[in-house]
């Protein structure tokens, strides 16, 4: 008996995640179609310059001319990039000063430690 089941869908995210994984571990700007590769090749060409553009679009990652193609570069490192979406989401909402407030209520005491540490460099930073 065969199994005519579908192939899993990828989550909502998860295949730009992947691109932008692989393209992280390239040692300078990459095609789409050595992105493709690094996948395994079971997407389209055209898939891949779409998910590519749509992390142009949201800035996460740039682009330069190469040839008749573009060669592709991750924007932040991981954590940069861990940054800005937290931003994206403080932005979206009204009422920032709750949105923080309950961040930072759910903190575990050493990342709230940590936080107040960073602060604190940043204010010392500020008045050099």
């Amino acid at each position: 008996m065969t199994d005519h089941r579908r192939p899993r869908r990828r989550g909502q995210g998860e295949l730009e995640a992947l691109v932008l994984s692989v393209l992280r571990e390239a040692e300078g700007p990459a095609t789409a179609g050595w992105v493709r590769e690094r996948l395994g090749g079971d997407l389209a060409h055209t898939t891949v310059v779409t998910i590519l553009t749509r992390l142009l679009d949201k800035g996460v990652v740039s682009r330069e001319r190469a040839g008749r193609s573009f060669a592709w570069t991750p924007a932040a490192d991981q954590a940069g990039l861990a940054a800005r979406r937290m931003r994206r989401v403080l932005d979206a909402e009204s009422d920032r000063e709750a949105v923080l407030a309950s961040f930072v209520a759910g903190l575990d005491p050493a990342d709230e430690r940590l936080l107040r540490d960073l602060l604190g460099d940043a204010r010392a930073a500020e008045e050099d």
